[in-house]
């Protein structure tokens, strides 16, 4: 009866056995951790990395995974691999036992046993009987279900190895700075070996003690010639300890880098990737950026500011293909971890005389004239504006081309006042200048904001003259070209929001007087090699507070904004005033003697001939001379012809070829020296002097805003 009872009893244990196991599917979830895996960014050409974020984990195909590479985990892990049914019966008795009697849990789990527990959502690492058997279960079930090769492919990519990698891709990276293809039979015993123990075999390595993981590497060497003598028996003689690569120390927000992943990550956010899916799902990225030309505009930037030696003036720079939009280069800062704001996006400042341009856009927009006669004759009174003046003669009637070769204030303001501040704000917000910084200026500064009042960032500026270069057509700026699954699926493609601001004979006339400021104007001298067209503007507001140069070719816009800024001084303690986070407080103070036309044109010129280089040349549209003339003023009566030796000296208003043709003149005879000889930066572009309290620069006597 005794038999017969413990019979019933097995019998009966068994079946509910069965019944539990025919009750346990496969899961269909999968544990977060396990298939967490960083996203890597890269620069334009898909290839060369700017950085990885997250977790590092690259999900790899058993395909990609050296055969000599498993059987080294096999022969550490689990010989039977692959012939057994996922399970070791003795191996499973041995921990059972040990669960049951309360003695320390021994080891007894096969590869598969180990992909399940690691991998599927419901198993966790905790020890108890009942999470071993459900462990077994699905143990069983996977490897029913699944095949050797995907059962290993889930546990290779699964598992920690140390120094911070998941996966065996990850792995060989850290260690041996390759791809897991290319790992050797020795290599794969050294990673299969440490695996036992990763975060310990990292802090004796660490501590140049090897001894750990040599024996590990050993055990696995030996291991490999009894799971196939024939392929491995001489591994034991002929394989060595492998050469580990140096622990990797590099911080990957360094340097530009961060600035580079900075905005990608913002784009990516707009568009619906958080920072926390960048930093788990696995994408890869392929940015706007080009690598030779973020170097160039950092070499550039940098050379020109130590030139001028202060470390409180910073320069910023932001280059533009006006053709789509995307941003190709950019300088915010010497090394992001030292300076979080990303300057060339972030850092508004006053347009000052840069912003002409889309004031003259408004005048041909409406039908005007670039031949037409405005107001050379300052100071102007303009409602809600403080009286503004030139800082040098040009005569009561000036055309509007020479007007923009010289930077007339008063031409531009009355230019503004005759189509409305409207029309010139809403062909600036079409050219992608932020609407409300345009509304701001406005309201705080009237017609003041036509000469550059208004806030601006370098790359703001660089795609806003992209509607100049680009027969008057807008691309928003970005700096995202693609986003991929790492499956190599497409989620994400390259914006390609446009419209069209103005038409191409407005873009073209525009473009004929931006490149008399370089030909004859407050550029003058500005070249690049070969003689490729160019044309641009230069800008500097009151107290020479901001300095600007924004110009292009057909190919390329590039904005280059500079400004000095010093530490806030607490007058009672007589140091420096700090935010919460303990970051030093800063205000804007002159740049001294530097003007649009000196330093920033030279960083501008500089980063230009590089970037070009190589590149065909491209010409500008023929100017259209559209629309039909609208003089504000009348052209003065000439004057009979002086004694030369009474002549006060040249009258750009009397002569009648200047006036159609500034080019034909030779440009103002102002004193001001050439903008890159000597270093003293003196040009005509709005001197900073404002003796009679009357405006002489861009912001119409308003108080600076730029920060």
């Amino acid at each position: 009866m005794v038999v017969v009872g413990l019979t019933v009893l097995v019998a009966g244990l068994f079946g509910m056995i069965m019944v539990a196991y025919a009750n346990t599917p496969l899961p269909s979830g999968t544990q977060q951790e396990a298939t967490e895996q960083g996203s890597i960014i890269y620069y334009r050409d898909g290839k060369t990395e700017i950085a990885r974020l997250g977790t590092k984990r690259e999900i790899v195909p058993i395909s990609k995974i050296p055969r000599p590479v498993q059987d080294a985990f096999i022969a550490v892990e689990n010989r039977t691999f692959r012939t057994d049914p996922g399970i070791s019966v003795s191996g499973i008795m041995r921990a059972v036992w040990s669960t049951v009697s309360g003695q320390q849990v021994q080891g007894g789990s096969t590869i598969t046993q180990e992909m399940a527990r690691g991998y599927y959502d419901g198993l966790s690492q905790e020890r108890t009987l009942k999470r071993k058997i459900m462990e077994i279960f699905v143990s069983i079930r996977a490897g029913q279900e699944l095949s050797k090769d995907e059962i290993m492919a889930i546990y290779l990519n699964t598992i920690y190895f140390g120094r911070g990698a998941n996966g065996i891709q990850a792995a060989a990276q850290a260690f041996f700075d390759k791809d897991v293809d290319k790992l050797t039979p020795a290599e794969g015993a050294y990673l299969a070996g440490r695996i036992q123990s990763p975060d310990a075999f990292d802090k004796a390595e660490a501590a140049k003690n090897f001894a750990p993981t040599r024996e590990r590497f050993d055990y696995a060497i030996r291991g490999m010639a009894i799971v196939d003598p024939a392929k491995y028996g001489e591994l034991a003689t002929t394989a060595k300890f492998p050469k580990l690569a140096r622990l990797d120390k590099k911080e990957t927000l360094k340097g530009i880098n961060g600035y580079m992943v900075d905005i990608v990550q913002r784009e990516l956010e707009q568009r619906g990737i958080s920072r926390e899916r960048l930093r788990k799902e696995g994408y890869r990225v392929t940015t706007t950026f080009d690598k030779k030309l973020m170097q160039a505009a950092k070499k550039t930037v940098e050379s020109n500011l130590a030139a001028v030696n202060d470390k409180n003036i910073h320069a910023n720079l932001g280059a533009v293909d006006p053709r789509n939009g995307q941003v190709l280069a950019f300088y915010s800062g010497h090394d992001y971890l030292k300076s979080f704001t990303n300057n060339a996006f972030d850092a508004n400042k006053q347009a000052a005389s840069a912003f002409k341009p889309y004031v003259l856009a408004a005048w041909l927009e409406r039908g005007y004239s670039l031949r037409s006669l405005v107001s050379g004759d300052g100071p102007v009174t303009l409602p809600g504006t403080k009286p503004i003046r030139n800082s040098h003669d040009v005569g009561a009637a000036v055309p509007i081309d020479r007007a923009t070769a010289e930077s007339v204030n008063t031409a531009f303001a009355t230019m503004a006042q005759e189509v409305g501040l409207e029309a010139v704000a809403k062909i600036a917000e079409g050219a992608g200048i932020d609407k409300k910084d345009l509304e701001l200026a406005i309201q705080d500064h009237a017609y003041g904001m036509s000469i550059g009042a208004g806030l601006v960032t370098p790359v703001e500026q660089a795609t806003g003259y992209g509607i100049f270069a680009n027969g008057g057509v807008h691309h928003d700026a970005h700096v995202v070209l693609s986003v991929k699954a790492f499956t190599g699926r497409t989620v994400m493609k390259e914006a390609a929001a446009s419209r069209t601001v103005i038409s191409p004979d407005t873009a073209a006339d525009t473009t004929y007087a931006m490149q008399q400021v370089v030909k004859s104007g407050t550029a003058r001298g500005t070249a690049l090699p070969g003689g490729r067209p160019i044309a641009g503007k230069t800008g500097t507001n009151n107290e020479n507070k901001e300095a600007w140069f924004v110009g292009y070719t057909p190919q390329l816009s590039t904005a280059v904004g500079m400004y000095k800024e010093v530490p806030q001084i607490d007058p009672k303690t007589k140091k420096a005033r700090k935010d919460p986070n303990g970051f030093v407080l800063k205000k804007e103070v002159s740049l001294g003697n530097i003007q649009g036309a000196g330093t920033p044109t030279k960083i501008w010129r500089d980063f230009m001939a590089i970037s070009m280089d190589g590149k065909p040349v491209e010409e500008f549209p023929a100017p259209a001379f559209g629309g039909d003339p609208h003089d504000l003023v009348q052209k003065p009566e000439p004057k009979p012809t002086e004694d030369p030796s009474e002549s006060p000296g040249d009258d750009f208003g009397q002569d009648p070829d200047c006036d159609r043709d500034p080019a034909a003149c030779g440009g103002p005879e102002t004193g001001e020296d050439d903008p890159f000889g000597g270093g003293d930066d003196e040009t005509p572009d709005d001197d900073g002097g404002d003796p009679d309290g009357t405006t002489t620069i861009d912001d119409g006597g308003q108080p600076s805003t730029g920060g």
